[in-house]
């Protein structure tokens, strides 16, 4: 299979563009996924009355239901009642949406690892509720959770391959535009494939370094 190489060159400015936005989705879709994570997964691990049951459901419904028909509904439901959003920010609440309930879990299941014993031992010795979440239970949870978080960040830097349903130009989107007007299936998919793994693969490194420094600052080896 021989490749057009001057169609790909040609092509490498709309990929650069839309790899900069799939890019710009993909980072705010975590940072938000993240901070919903710790707030959900706090109000579960603490049983806030009257929180936790909403939380319960949002979980559920995030993760059984596509993210498509999320965009979906953002993108078209919510005009029906008179609120409309651009598509970039039905892309980023979609994600954020999906990915907060993964993160939930991912949090929840580190802060249920650290033992009752050295939550005892804390108070034992006099520690606040406050000095015990920041001494004791977090450092530990967030060191649990890392394989978790980084596994769903990359999960939802991948999901951004759908947002292209709802009009945003992001890589996808410009593959199958490229793929329509001019035919060039290979080369087109060539610099899909490669564009993601230029923007996945160093966040992979990245995480995998993050994780192991994070194991290192809690357990010292």
């Amino acid at each position: 299979m021989n490749l057009n190489w001057d169609f790909i060159i040609e092509s490498l400015h709309l990929y650069g563009e839309a790899a900069l936005t799939t890019f710009r989705l993909g980072f705010w879709g975590i940072l938000f996924s993240l901070f919903i994570g710790v707030i959900c997964s706090i109000i579960l691990y603490f049983n806030i009355k009257g929180l936790g049951k909403i939380v319960k459901i949002y979980v559920e419904l995030s993760r059984n239901t596509p993210l498509l028909i999320q965009l979906f509904f953002l993108y078209f439901g919510l005009t029906k009642v008179g609120i409309v959003l651009s598509e970039e920010a039905c892309a980023i609440i979609g994600l954020s949406f999906l990915g907060g309930s993964y993160m939930t879990e991912a949090f929840r299941s580190g802060l249920e690892a650290v033992g009752v014993t050295q939550i005892e031992s804390g108070l034992s010795i006099g520690l606040s509720k406050l000095q015990l979440a920041r001494y004791i239970i977090f450092p530990q949870a967030i060191s649990v959770s890392m394989p978790s978080l980084g596994a769903n960040c990359i999960f939802l830097l991948k999901e951004t391959s759908i947002v292209g349903a709802i009009a945003v130009m992001d890589l996808m989107n410009i593959t199958k535009n490229l793929i329509g007007m001019y035919y060039q299936t290979y080369e087109s998919l060539f610099m899909l494939v490669v564009s993601y793994l230029i923007m996945i693969l160093p966040l992979s490194f990245f995480l995998t370094w993050l994780e192991r420094k994070v194991r290192y600052a809690e357990f010292g080896n």
